[in-house]
């Protein structure tokens, strides 16, 4: 197994401070994350607001040298892309494959799309199907693998739907990421009863950890709730169990972290260390 950082879960690094620390703490990879920069109010940096471990879209063509050679300096491995786009944004697809290609970078992610709970299903479930039936076409010419998420509030929350939603579709262009983070709050299944299920489409892990707290209660009594992130030791996700399943089916590829908890009195370097650390000791475990 290979453990690599999805970069949005370090926003105060640039690449540069960011391929220097995965380095030092022992990483074999790192997934950058590639989206449109937004700005934060206060100037501080984000995950999704202000993060500074990001690739612009609009420039990450002009930026592929940048990339492969803070990569390749710092002797870590590219397992894939986390980009946010969706299947019908046909042209940037092909832009950011044509880049993968060029980076040698195996795969990348192109959501599923999310759920409007507004209209009907069947016709979103088509209509997505359809759109990424053309994103598996662009998959084959480059040579590149398009995953789609296990994700909350998206068409592909549990790894059924994620499998049934790619059904038909050549599982050499075409894959799923198995997020058991995500699973915590909607989708939710065994692990290993989900692994099955995904079959040749299991493409790539990514791992954090979460629960669900109380928000609100309504006048008749009815208790909301909402997610929260926590550590990989303190979340409802139960990883050394996933790591009994994965090997379970076989799986020995990348698994990337995604950590969105709070710090506390620690530092980024301190979590990101101390990450790899559970995971290991869970894989052995």
């Amino acid at each position: 197994m290979r453990f690599a950082v999805f970069t949005v879960s370090t926003p105060e690094w640039d690449p540069t401070a960011a391929a220097k620390e995965l380095v030092a703490a022992g990483y074999d990879g790192v997934e950058w994350r590639v989206a449109e920069p937004k700005a934060s109010a206060d100037g501080q940096p984000g995950f999704w607001v202000g993060n500074r471990c990001t690739w612009p879209v609009e420039s990450v063509v002009d930026d592929a040298p940048r990339i492969k050679s803070v990569t390749e300096d710092a002797g870590l491995r590219m397992p894939a892309l986390g980009t946010y786009l969706q299947p019908h944004q046909l042209a940037d697809v092909e832009r950011l494959m044509r880049v993968a290609r060029a980076l040698g970078v195996p795969q990348l992610r192109v959501s599923s799309g999310p759920y409007d709970p507004t209209t009907s299903v069947t016709v979103q479930w088509d209509q997505r199907r359809a759109e990424y039936a053309q994103v598996a076409e662009l998959a084959a010419q480059y040579g590149v693998r398009a995953n789609i998420e296990i994700h909350h509030k998206q068409l592909t929350p549990s790894p059924h739907a994620a499998a049934a939603f790619l059904a038909g579709l050549n599982p050499e262009h075409v894959g799923v990421i198995y997020d058991i983070g995500n699973m915590v709050w909607e989708g939710w299944t065994d692990y290993r009863l989900g692994l099955e299920a995904l079959g040749p489409y299991l493409a790539h892990v990514q791992v954090k950890n979460g629960v669900s707290v109380t928000a609100a209660t309504r006048a008749d009594g009815t208790v909301e709730w909402k997610n929260a992130q926590r550590t990989l030791r303190e979340g409802l996700a139960d990883i050394p169990a996933l790591m009994t399943a994965l090997r379970q089916v076989g799986y020995d590829e990348w698994i990337s972290v995604e950590d969105f908890s709070d710090l506390g009195p620690h530092t980024r370097t301190d979590r990101i260390a101390d990450n790899l650390t559970y995971l290991k000791a869970a894989l052995e475990s």
